[in-house]
Parts: structure tokens; sequence; C-alpha cells
């Protein structure tokens, strides 16, 4: 009877280790403001960026399918780490992304350092992320204030613009923004001569105007984004400020608000991206993808998205496992090459390191045709525009 019972039971073994790995598959959380100041910025586009990249990349991983799921935090670190926690105890998701708002993405990024979990920030700007708030499994893409800094604040200021004033936005991202581009205006010379904050997605910005136009500064640099950004520039045009002589700098903005805007108002603008739709034929190729299913040129966060996706998909693939340590380990080992960048590199921590652009914003008649919106004035090199892990501020590189 025993020698039977061991019988079977070896086969039974022998049998369930011959068969192959249940297939497991893959669910991508993407967690961004659908509905309030970042909607364009990022929004409802930026789930398309990312199926975009499932569809490229084939669809399944790990024998199984590759699932997108989304949400829209309204702005609200406390909705954002309840949805987070959510779909990482009860819903299967393995990896979130987009996650603007630099207050949200922070948050979030404490709720997937605790559950083992990866996260890759897109849509938040904060240097924070992968400077004094890092995490072994956090991931920044795209841009960052420090980069925007270099590439906008050290251009400015070497052409003249070396007095500024800041309008910003009261919050994380704001002041992460304000300080970095001031650090890069005095580094280079110039001089801040001070800053007001004003309240996220406020419709008014007279008052805070007038302050940045009794300044004198030659430069008013503008710390916020969204339509935080498009309303200021419209309300600046009111109150004459650039007719006056000063000229303001957009420290954050996209393709997506200047198309809001309209040439008409934005152009002169001044501005660094990691993206543009129209800067060669990689860039080209996904940008039209994108346009026929959403009706509009994609923003470095849309890109961005696109690229996080993809970069996460081809570490899972490499690890052969959805484990977090070891898909963390292909990320940081894999070059970023795809439609977003080409040549990227992830350093050790989890800051995704690629070339920005310095372009200014056409004039009406200089654009020849829809979407057709910006000059390329400088590549800004990654390596200028961030700093070497160990210089990043991330306890994690000490």
């Amino acid at each position: 009877m025993t020698s039977k019972f061991l019988a079977a039971t070896v086969a039974a073994f022998s049998l369930t280790t011959a068969l192959p790995a249940l297939a497991q598959g893959v669910k991508i959380g993407i967690l961004n403001d659908q509905s309030g100041v970042y909607a364009d910025y990022g929004g409802k586009s930026s789930i398309e960026a990312a199926k975009i990249a499932v569809e490229e990349f084939g669809g399944e991983v790990l024998g199984g399918k590759v699932e997108i799921v989304s949400a829209d935090h309204q702005n609200k670190p406390d909705l954002a780490v309840s949805i987070a926690r959510k779909w990482y105890d009860t819903e299967g998701v393995d990896m979130i992304t987009e996650l603007t708002t630099s207050s949200v993405a922070l948050a979030v990024q404490e709720v997937t350092k605790e559950k083992k979990k990866i996260d890759i920030v897109v849509g938040a700007a904060s240097s924070a992320i992968t400077g004094a708030s890092c995490s072994p499994y956090g991931f920044h893409w795209a841009f960052d204030t420090h980069a925007l800094a270099v590439g906008t604040g050290g251009a400015l200021v070497k052409s003249g613009g070396d007095t500024w004033y800041f309008l910003t936005a009261d919050y994380a991202f704001g002041h992460a923004l304000e300080k970095d581009t001031g650090d890069v205006v005095k580094a280079n010379g110039g001089k801040v001569l001070g800053a007001v904050r004003h309240p996220l997605n406020t419709s008014d910005f007279s008052s805070f105007l007038l302050q940045a136009q009794s300044s004198k500064a030659k430069v008013v640099g503008l710390a916020n984004a969204g339509a935080d950004t498009i309303n200021a520039v419209k309300q600046a045009a009111e109150f004459g400020i650039v007719a006056g002589g000063q000229k303001l700098a957009g420290l954050l903005l996209t393709a997506s608000e200047v198309h809001g805007l309209g040439l008409k108002a934005a152009q002169g603008l001044v501005l660094t991206e990691s993206f543009y739709w129209d800067l060669n034929d990689k860039t080209r190729a996904f940008s039209e993808k994108f346009y026929k299913r959403t009706g509009r040129m994609p923003s470095m966060i849309q890109a961005g998205t696109y690229s996080a996706t993809l970069s996460y998909l081809k570490a899972v693939k490499a690890a052969g496992t959805k484990d977090s340590d070891a898909v963390v380990k292909k990320l940081k080992e894999l070059p970023v090459d795809d439609s977003f960048t080409s040549g990227g590199k992830v350093l050790a921590n989890g800051r995704m390191v690629a070339d920005l652009y310095l372009f200014e914003v056409k004039k009406p008649e200089e654009s020849k045709r829809d979407w057709d919106y910006y000059k390329l004035l400088a590549k800004v090199p990654g390596d200028t525009a961030y700093p070497s892990a160990k210089d990043s501020g991330c306890p994690l590189t000490k």
C-alpha cells in the first residue's frame, strides 16, 4: 500500500513538473488627472499612449495578456493613495505610471515602496522623486524640475535675462521648479528678485501678475503647468507684461498648452521639452499613430507614458518574471530606445536620463501646418540636464 502510494505521488509530481508554467501576464495602472487642470497635459490621452506601447510590444508577456487599467486621482494625494492600495491589494496591478502632480506622485511612491511594487512617474516634475524621496522601486521618466531649470533657465540667463521673478503653483511641484530654476539662474550670474505663490487651478492671476510686473524683473518665470500656465499667459497679455519689455518663461510648458493658447498668444515663449512630435522619423511615426486615435499630437507626458510602459514590458520579458526586484534590475540595465528617445539610460536612483530640447514657439506666420509650433534652438544633453545618481540627494546612492 505504501509503495503504491509513493509511486503515485512520484508520478503526480513528475507530471506537474513537466507542465509549462502558468501564464501570468501583467496589469499596468495609469493614474492621473483626467478631468482637472492637467487633463490635456496628460489625461485620457496618456492611456492611449500606453495602449500603443502594449500593441507595439505584442500584447502579451510571460505567456499572458497585458492589461491596462486607469483612474482619475483628481490631484488629491489621499484619493491617489486609496486607489493605489486597492489596485495593489485586490486588483493585481503590477506597476503604476503617469502620476501627474508631484504631491500625488510622492504619496503613491511611498505606497509602492511599502508594497514592493514598481511606479514609473512621468507627468509629475519634482526632482525629489529620484532625489531626497527616492525609492528602490521608483522611477522617473521624461523630465524633472532640475532638467527644465537647466534648459530654460540657463538659456535665458545666458541670453541676457539675468533678473527673475517667479509665479509659482503653491505645492511641491511649483516649489521645486522655482528652487531648481532659481539655483540655475544664480549659478549663471543672475538674480532672483522675488516670487509669489498661487493656488492650484486658480482662475484669476491679476494680483500675482501685478506683483511680477512691479518687480521690473527681466524674466517672469511661470513655475506652474497645464491650465494654470495657459491662464497666466493669457492674463499676462491683458496686463501688457511682454509688451512692457518683460519676458515670460514657461518653465513647464508642453505642446498641449501651446495648442490651448494658440500661436498668437504663445509666440516667442522659450521652453524645454524631452519630446516633440516633429523631431525625427521615429517621433513622427509614433505621433501620427497617436493623432489617429486622439485627434491631437502627443505631449512629452503622453509620449513619456508610452516609453515608460514599453520599457517596463521589456524589463519584465528580460527578467522572465514580474518579481519587482528582478524587473527593477533589468530596468536599470536596459537602454531606452523607442519612439520617445534614443540612447536613454536609467541611473541607480531610478532617474531615466535622455536628451532634452530647447524650443521657441513660432509666430503664426511661421507655422506650416496644424501642430507645427516649435523652432529648435538647442539640444540639452541628458548628462548636463540631470545630476548623477550620487549627486541627486537620493539616500540609496550614498
